[in-house]
């Protein structure tokens, strides 16, 4: 249960922030972040800001403690740490979640400055780069958005795509009844995709590719396939009807019709390859999960 609601009986006369990290016992950092982000609310769940003297109740302080379910890290020096992810596997929670997530990994195996560096979807599985402390935080999150490592993805999607291809449609948010969709668009930002066809399944009518994104689009892989007729198989967002969409979303569609109307359980997308060089080291990773067998 990574959210968790605790209760702390007030001291009259005390700062909000001061009675938490004096008595509660939090970090700095922690009691910043929380009031920052208001997870913490009076008795009457009124928000407490910053600076407020408390006066009588309680608080509500809503923090996030990590479980762990044994995943270790595929590979870790003292600065970062890779995962390889399974599919249907949340990296991060939603505020009020209790679900298992990466991040309880993250945070029980590395402490409260391990973050995230990147992120993929829950049922795309794979490759998952963590940074263990604030400094490879900053220099992984940089190398990042300046496009410094290479990243490739398997996919299984419908039909036979017989050439590789090089996608560069524009991306941006679709208008429609999803809201977390994408679209191609002329008015989007700039996207650009390799994909080269591996191995061509002609019982089942489908490829498996390796797509290479060389930006960094929410769902690029995902709407750029499907924008050429190569929709990825299992996939409950792209190329179907909108009110499945939304049955999906809303927890609505049960696995066998999942199954029967996406062609799979799951997103039939895996992060397999990742290349970066960090402190002059050039390191290139591949998963160790089996894919494409759908």
């Amino acid at each position: 249960m990574p959210y968790i609601l605790k209760q702390y009986d007030v001291i009259t006369g005390k700062k909000v922030e001061d009675f938490l990290m004096e008595v509660v016992k939090f970090s700095e950092k922690l009691t910043l972040k929380l009031l920052k982000n208001s997870r913490i609310t009076d008795h009457k769940n009124r928000p407490v800001q910053k600076g407020k003297l408390l006066k009588s109740g309680y608080l509500n302080v809503l923090v996030f403690e990590p479980i762990t379910k044994g995943l270790k890290p595929l590979f870790q020096t003292e600065h970062f740490a890779l995962f390889d992810k399974p599919s249907g596997l949340l990296v991060h929670p939603t505020i009020r979640s209790h679900k298992y997530t990466l991040l309880d990994e993250i945070r029980y195996q590395f402490g409260e400055n391990a973050q995230l560096v990147h992120r993929i979807d829950a049922e795309t599985s794979g490759l998952i780069l963590v940074s263990k402390n604030g400094y490879a935080t900053h220099v992984l999150k940089e190398m990042f958005a300046q496009k410094a490592f290479v990243k490739k993805y398997k996919a299984l999607v419908e039909d036979e795509l017989k050439e590789a291809c090089l996608i560069t449609k524009k991306i941006s948010p679709s208008e429609g009844l999803i809201k977390l969709k994408m679209k191609t668009s002329k008015e989007g930002k700039a996207s650009s995709t390799l994909v080269e066809p591996l191995f061509y399944n002609k019982a089942t009518h489908q490829t498996l590719v390796e797509a290479t994104p060389h930006t960094g689009r929410q769902h690029q892989i995902r709407v750029h396939l499907e924008s050429i007729g190569h929709r990825i198989v299992g996939d409950p967002i792209y190329g179907l009807d909108e009110n499945f969409v939304d049955d999906f979303l809303n927890d609505k569609i049960d696995p066998k019709q999942r199954l029967k109307v996406t062609g799979s359980s799951r997103l039939m997308l895996h992060a397999y390859y990742l290349k970066f060089t960090f402190f002059n080291i050039t390191y290139i990773f591949c998963s160790k999960q089996e894919f494409g067998k759908n």
